[in-house]
């Protein structure tokens, strides 16, 4: 009797020591699901924090800012620099726009659509353009970055249809507070606030930092159908080595001219042909 109370007893304690051993190896799979689970959240909020508040990938659609930024050209946009409050004597590197600067900002007349242009009045500016020369505050502006393709000069003529009425005469205009005019450095096919006024301050997303991929080719709209996405993926795959401009890679945006020896894209202007 002794004996097979005994046998039950160690049949017991050899079942829960196997129950516990099961246990212990499904709680240590959970945990270790739980681990690779929070640290994949962890990572996808930070990406969304750091394409908020922190950088975000641009592409370039357009020539109007040759031969600085190219079309084709993939930026990241500093969205931190213009950041609000102080920069802790310098720690932070956070600062206000300045003249110059290359900045990304929702269009005014289509917020949906992101434009990329050089800021060239600050608020308070006075800005006037003459014989495709620019004037602030009654000054000539140095801009080596700048380029015209077109040598014609069209005269001071309210006659003049758009955009050739202010594309090279530009009358005095005083920038308000919290606007800035922007213009892009390809000027004879730029789009830019000579033509539809100046950029709210809530608007600008931040400043061109550096491109990190140029690709010689014609990106498709944010709007584009799916077949004209598929293209341009199959474009880029097929003729990944040869069409990368292996030099741009890494380009750090400034005031800089940068030039680029290549055929200009056709329909790269924004202001038609």
């Amino acid at each position: 009797m002794i004996y097979a109370q005994y046998f039950w007893v160690e049949r017991s304690l050899a079942y829960n020591r196997r129950r516990m051993a099961v246990s212990s190896d499904d709680n240590e799979k959970k945990s270790t699901a739980r681990e690779y689970y929070e640290a994949l959240l962890i990572a996808v909020i930070f990406v969304r924090f750091a394409a908020i508040f922190v950088f975000q990938a641009f592409k370039i659609p357009t020539g109007s800012m040759e031969d600085n930024l190219k079309v084709g050209d993939h930026i990241i946009v500093n969205k931190f620099i213009y950041g609000p409050g102080p920069n802790l004597g310098g720690l932070l590197p956070l600062r206000d726009i300045r003249r110059g600067d290359i900045i990304v900002f929702r269009y005014p007349l289509q917020p949906e659509t992101d434009f990329v242009k050089r800021v060239i009045g600050l608020p308070g500016d006075s800005v006037e353009v003459h014989d495709k020369n620019v004037y602030v505050n009654g000054r000539k502006l140095d801009e080596p970055y700048k380029i015209h393709l077109d040598p014609a000069v069209y005269p001071a003529q309210p006659a003049l249809p758009e955009p050739y009425r202010s594309r090279d005469q530009f009358n005095t205009y005083v920038v308000p507070q919290g606007q800035y005019f922007a213009m892009g450095d390809n000027r004879d096919r730029s789009s830019d606030s000579r033509y539809w006024g100046t950029v709210p301050r809530s608007m600008i997303k931040g400043r061109a930092f550096m491109v990190y991929w140029s690709f010689h080719g014609t990106p498709a709209s944010t709007d584009a159908p799916l077949a004209d996405r598929a293209k341009e993926l199959g474009g880029v795959v097929v003729h990944f080595f040869t069409r990368t401009r292996w030099d741009r890679s890494f380009l750090i945006v400034d005031k800089h001219y940068h030039y680029h020896s290549e055929e200009p894209i056709e329909g790269d202007s924004e202001l038609g042909p």
